[in-house]
C-alpha cells in the first residue's frame, strides 16, 4: 500500500494478547470520517492491494485497513488451536473494539467488510447499534449454503495439493495459521448450523449489501434474508461478478459506496434498493 502509516497494535482479547498489522490509507486529516475494513476469511491487510486506497481517495476518509489476529502479519493462530463456531462473534465484539480503541479510532466510524469480515462487520453493527456510521457488506454470509462448502472443500484441495499455499505465503507469516483456521471450522459439521439472521435484525445504521450473481461462495439468498431482517438495507446486485467485487467490479462498486455514504451524509441514506 503506497504511503501508507503502519505498524503493530497490542490488543488484549479473550483473556489473550494479540500484536495486530495495521495501516492507515487515505487522507491524512485527522477530521476525516475513518473508514475500517474487515479482511475474507483468507485475507490480509496486504491481499487488499490498492483497493481500500481508491475507496478512501473516492469517498475523502482515512482508513484503517488490518489483519485479524490468525492473519498476514498479526499474531499466528497456535497449530493446536482450533477457532470456536462463534469465531466472528469474538472478532466483532472482542477483537474489533479493543483494536479501535487501542489505535484512538474516533466514534461513528464506517465499515467495510468483505466475506467472513462482512459478517464480522454486520456482527459489530448488531451488537453496539449505535458504534458506526454504516456498514457496506460486500459479499457476507449470514447461513451457510451448500455451494460455500463446497467451495471451501476445492480450496483445501487446492491448498494441499496445488499452489494455494505459496501463493498465501506471500501474504501472511504463518500461512497454515490462516488456512486451516478458516478452512477447518467452515468445514466443521457443527458449523452447519451457524446463523446470524437473528442478530443482524438489531442494526439501525445504514447498511450496503453487495453481491456478485457468479459469487462461487453464496447465493442472492444471503442478500435477500439480509434485506429481509434489515428493511431499511440498500442491496447491489452485480452481474459478471463473483466473490470479490472489490477485484471483479472495483469502478461499479467504489461509485456506489460513495453515493452512499453521500447519500447517508444528506440523510438519504433508506432510500430504495438499487437496482442491479
Amino acid at each position: 500500500m503506497t504511503g501508507a502509516r503502519a505498524g503493530h497494535a497490542r490488543v488484549a482479547a479473550g483473556g489473550r494478547g494479540f500484536d495486530v498489522e495495521y495501516a492507515w490509507v487515505g487522507t491524512r486529516d485527522e477530521r476525516a470520517p475513518v473508514l475500517v475494513f474487515l479482511h475474507e476469511g483468507l485475507g490480509s491487510l496486504s491481499m487488499w492491494r490498492g483497493f481500500p486506497e481508491a475507496l478512501c481517495a473516492a469517498t475523502r476518509t482515512r482508513g484503517l485497513v488490518y489483519s485479524r489476529p490468525g492473519y498476514g502479519r498479526s499474531t499466528p493462530r497456535d497449530a493446536r488451536e482450533k477457532w470456536p463456531v462463534d469465531f466472528m462473534h469474538f472478532q466483532a465484539r472482542s477483537v474489533l473494539p479493543e483494536l479501535l480503541a487501542a489505535l484512538r479510532v474516533p466514534p461513528r466510524p464506517w465499515m467495510f467488510g468483505h466475506s467472513d469480515g462482512a459478517s464480522i462487520a454486520l456482527l459489530y453493527a448488531s451488537a453496539f447499534p449505535d458504534a458506526p456510521a454504516g456498514v457496506v457488506a460486500a459479499a457476507p454470509h449470514l447461513f451457510v449454503e451448500d455451494v460455500s462448502v463446497r467451495s471451501i472443500e476445492a480450496a483445501r484441495a487446492a491448498y494441499e495439493a496445488h499452489d494455494l499455499r505459496p501463493r498465501l505465503a506471500r501474504y501472511h507469516d504463518d500461512p497454515d495459521s490462516a488456512f486451516f483456521g478458516w478452512n477447518d471450522i467452515w468445514l466443521d459439521p457443527a458449523f452447519r448450523d451457524w446463523n446470524i439472521e437473528g442478530e443482524v435484525s438489531a442494526i439501525r445504521c445504514p447498511l450496503l449489501a453487495v453481491q456478485g450473481y457468479d459469487d462461487e461462495y453464496g447465493t442472492m439468498a444471503q442478500l435477500d434474508r439480509l434485506a429481509a431482517r434489515v428493511p431499511h438495507a440498500r442491496l447491489l446486485k452485480l452481474d459478471r461478478c463473483g466473490h470479490s467485487p472489490h477485484r471483479d467490479q472495483p469502478v461499479r462498486l467504489i461509485e456506489a459506496v460513495a453515493a452512499f455514504m453521500r447519500d447517508n451524509a444528506s440523510g438519504d441514506a433508506r432510500r430504495p434498493v438499487n437496482p442491479s
